[in-house]
């Protein structure tokens, strides 16, 4: 079943909104358990999940920031 516009934009600002920081917050927790690696290692764990995080939600956030593609043309909203 596929997401309505709708329900992905809500999604993508549900995600950015609570997911983001949580993500964020257990990255760096993890990272502090570790005893500090090194600079480039941390830097590079850093980059990797910055970039991973986006990866699985890449469906939810493709076509947000287009007009509703199921809006009358003529509607303002």
């Amino acid at each position: 079943m596929a997401l309505s516009y709708k329900a992905r934009r809500r999604l993508a600002l549900l995600v950015l909104v609570l997911g983001l920081p949580v993500y964020i917050v257990m990255a760096v927790t993890i990272m502090n358990w570790i005893d500090r690696p090194g600079l480039w290692v941390e830097l590079a764990v850093y980059v990797g999940l910055g970039v991973l995080w986006a990866f699985p939600l890449k469906v939810v956030f493709k076509g947000i920031g287009q007009p509703d593609p199921d809006a009358s043309e003529d509607s303002d909203t």
